[in-house]
């Protein structure tokens, strides 16, 4: 995608959704880094449904490392790999107590020695909490770089470092939400809403939908009359 059409793409997301934000459930930078830890392999609204009562009870690392793996677990045990991602929860809390201050990290390598914590992760939590101009690719992205042409790559990190070089500063801030909510929403997996879509024409994707369901125009024609018989 040429770079007046990349400018174009965005211009049309940021139209559509001029203050896009995070649909994970959080009240500060602690909290969010739990939320997107919990997210993973879950979707948001898993998420969502379970930390309300959790951030009642522990909104800081000190009150998270309190709490202990095994009150943690009881509270989100409707989110998948539970166990797990209790067992992290605790140790990134307890983490952050004794060597950050009961403060998260504004430093992407800092971030991902935590227990939990992947470069996505680290790249929500700076984008989100500390408006860093970052590029969390998550399967959303990753499927919308690779499909529209916008940043074609292998990985998660050759989609991400295409993003840092293609996109716009202008719109780099909030490129990573807008390009989650339009995977989620819009350019979905196993049929994307083109019809929908306000950038279709910039998009290289060959197979792009129409108004109709795929195959019901053949059943139609196969169950419509002849001339001949119709005669």
């Amino acid at each position: 995608m040429t770079p007046v059409k990349v400018h174009e793409f965005f211009r049309r997301l940021s139209a559509e959704r001029p203050d896009p934000r995070s649909e994970l459930a959080y009240e500060n930078p602690f909290t969010l880094l739990v939320a997107v830890v919990l997210s993973a392999q879950a979707t948001d609204a898993g998420v969502n449904k379970a930390t309300p009562a959790l951030f009642e009870a522990a909104s800081t690392p000190a009150a998270m490392m309190a709490l202990g793996e095994a009150r943690i677990r009881d509270y989100i045990k409707t989110i998948g790999l539970f166990n797990t991602k209790a067992k992290n929860v605790a140790a990134l809390s307890q983490i952050l107590v004794e060597q950050y201050g009961g403060q998260v990290p504004r430093d992407r390598d800092t971030l991902q020695t935590l227990p939990g914590v992947g470069r996505k992760t680290a790249n929500v939590v700076l984008n989100v909490a500390f408006g860093e101009p970052t590029i969390a690719v998550d399967t959303h992205i990753f499927r919308v770089g690779n499909r529209t042409g916008l940043a074609p790559g292998k990985t998660p990190l050759d989609v991400e470092l295409g993003l840092e070089k293609g996109v716009p500063p202008e719109y780099k801030l909030h490129a990573h939400h807008w390009l989650i909510l339009h995977g989620r929403y819009v350019c979905l997996a196993r049929k994307p809403n083109c019809p929908g879509c306000v950038v279709r024409d910039l998009c290289a994707f060959k197979g792009k939908t129409t108004d109709e369901a795929p195959g019901r125009a053949k059943r139609r024609a196969k169950t419509r009359p002849s001339k001949a018989k119709r005669r």
